[in-house]
């Protein structure tokens, strides 16, 4: 249990922000899996960007359980301001810089993990934002922008100095992409040197490595990034292990049958039947990616059209899993 401002999470899973990953109904789902708090997908700090399609979604926290963490992007500190200050406005609870992000086209423009490489500036977008809103601001960030260039303490002793509320670390540089094994030596001494919580990010896939990396860091909560995605129920099993020390059995097929159809149909409700539809491939291939027979059903799913292709596709598929002799 830890606090961000007013708000305390009562355990110590937190789902990543991730674009194109973490919309409206995936958080709802992974909250239901027992995720202390969930992260939006960034959102561009150019507000006159938000009237776009993508934008619309990706402000949408409607129905959404608190606290509602949404996360910005973007590398000019009066324009981060103004859209912490719009999107507390519209609900947002908590606010988040993103400054981990390692996409080319994030760092491009001077955002995400390129913004290490310039502390004054850092410095300048976290006191802006944070004497901007009311409500508590957090920081997603690297260890450096490569290994020669490392100082995640120095923006993690910055960001405790401006008011930053929580910091969560991927264990990785931005040279590293997702290349390679996360380190969780900077994340312990950060953990060392601040006061505030400290979220460990990066390769966190089971409940024993999440056992592991918060004994190793002393981590306030692992955030858990890629190793959700088609397991939501990661959330649970990991939240058992840490309370119990007693791994909980793997989801039945028939209970995954039922946590994907439910993903698909809420996927349809939230963007509208055409989006949905194609918006549910890449999640079915998440879901079924660690079967062998995965790969094969993802192509002849991918070419569906319509929701109720794709939901007979999923039933038959399961019914063949569960008695590989039936039709």
């Amino acid at each position: 249990m830890f606090r961000i401002g007013p708000y305390t999470i009562d355990n110590q899973t937190i789902l990543a922000p991730m674009a194109g990953v973490t919309d409206r109904p995936f958080r709802q789902l992974c909250r239901q899996f027992g995720a202390g708090l969930v992260v939006s997908e960034m959102v561009t700090s150019d507000t006159r960007l938000w009237k776009s399609r993508k934008s619309s979604y990706r402000l949408n926290h409607q129905g959404e359980t608190e606290p509602r963490s949404v996360q910005i992007a973007g590398g000019d500190a009066h324009m981060m301001a103004e859209a912490a200050r719009m999107n507390a406005e519209r609900g947002a609870q908590i606010i988040d810089i993103n400054m981990g992000c390692p996409a080319k086209k994030v760092c491009n423009k001077a955002a995400g993990s390129a913004l290490l490489r310039d502390e004054a500036l850092v410095a300048d977008i976290l006191q802006t934002v944070v004497a901007a809103v009311d409500v508590p601001v957090t920081l997603k960030f690297r260890t450096g922008w490569d290994h020669e260039s490392r100082n995640a303490l120095n923006i993690a002793r910055m960001a405790e100095d401006a008011g930053i509320a929580a910091l969560a670390l991927h264990g990785r540089t931005r040279a590293c992409g997702y290349k390679g094994d996360a380190e969780y030596d900077t994340i312990a001494a950060v953990k060392h040197a601040v006061s505030i919580p400290v979220f460990a990010n990066g390769d966190i896939d089971t409940p024993q490595k999440a056992k592991q990396v918060i004994a190793h860091t002393g981590a306030d909560a692992v955030m858990i990034g890629r190793g959700a995605q088609g397991r939501p129920w990661l959330f649970r099993e990991i939240n058992h292990y840490l309370a119990t020390g007693e791994l909980m059995e793997e989801p039945s097929l028939e209970e995954i049958r039922k946590i994907l159809l439910g993903h698909l149909q809420e996927l349809r409700t939230f963007y509208g039947d055409y989006l949905g539809v194609r918006i549910a491939r890449k999640h079915v291939g998440w879901y079924l990616q660690a079967r062998p027979e995965g790969k094969s059903f993802r192509k002849e799913f991918n070419v569906l059209e319509t929701a109720e292709e794709q939901t007979s596709a999923i039933e038959r598929h399961f019914d063949r899993l569960s008695d590989p002799l039936a039709a």
